[in-house]
């Protein structure tokens, strides 16, 4: 993938309708008995539960908000993590109860700079992000069934058009990294690691032709040991220089 086909970091789709019918009835529950109203149960007129408000830390103000819609189940979930009065955690379920995404205000800026997608086993897929906080999505992380990451994909330039792509393996090590170095959106370096921090070989398409015209082979303590050039850019390696 080239460009982030989700330009900005938006909310789930089934936000931007949200139904609230008008309310009956509130009942208001103390449920710890200790003289506190802590929950508030909206009610429709069939007496079916529209959404819940809660308490939990008995200071006055709403932490939590379940919203029912007329559904059996939560279709979303609106918490207030650091407690100021201000949700910055929503969770989205189908009518079916499945957990569909998560959207967080991560350092509580008022922001919503992240977004996970779960799959239809309620695994984490992937992760979006906004890390400077201009809206639009610069990093994406995928993970496996196992809901390991697999790789990662930055827009370090915040351009919309994907710079860097990092490859993990099944442990969650680093394995290779690509990089598009003239914002032409095609990868034109390419690193590989024996680990985290030690390099195995460097390819580089200097001409951005498509096609590797530099390598360098490096030794076990990280200096480069080879360098192999293809200088007439026919996909043959015609010079060598060892170190």
């Amino acid at each position: 993938m080239n460009t982030f086909t989700s330009a900005r970091l938006t909310i789930f789709i089934f936000l931007f309708v949200p139904v609230f019918p008008a309310f009956a009835e509130v009942n208001k529950i103390d449920s710890n008995f200790d003289g506190v109203i802590d929950q508030w149960h909206y009610m429709a007129s069939n007496n079916a539960i529209q959404k819940i408000e809660f308490d939990k830390n008995n200071d006055g103000l709403i932490d939590q908000r379940d919203v029912y819609e007329n559904n059996q189940s939560p279709i979303r979930a609106e918490l207030d993590r650091n407690r100021d009065g201000k949700m910055d955690q929503f969770q989205f379920y189908s009518r079916e109860g499945k957990l569909v995404g998560v959207e967080k205000d991560t350092n509580f800026s008022g922001r919503r700079d992240m977004k996970e997608y779960y799959g239809d086993a309620q695994k984490l897929a992937k992760v979006e992000w906004d890390k400077n906080g201009d809206g639009d999505v610069d990093q994406i992380q995928y993970f496996g069934a196992d809901e390991k990451l697999t790789r990662v994909e930055y827009d370090s330039s915040h351009s919309g058009f994907v710079d860097r792509w990092e490859n993990f393996n099944a442990d969650g090590t680093l394995t290779s990294a690509a990089f598009d170095t003239n914002r032409d959106t095609k990868a034109d370096q390419w690193q590989y690691f024996k680990s985290p921090k030690t390099l195995e070989k460097v390819l580089y398409d200097a001409d951005h032709d498509g096609k590797v015209d530099r390598w360098e082979i490096y030794g076990a303590s990280g200096e480069i040991k080879q360098i192999q050039l293809d200088r007439n850019h026919d996909g043959k390696v015609d010079w060598v220089r060892e170190k």
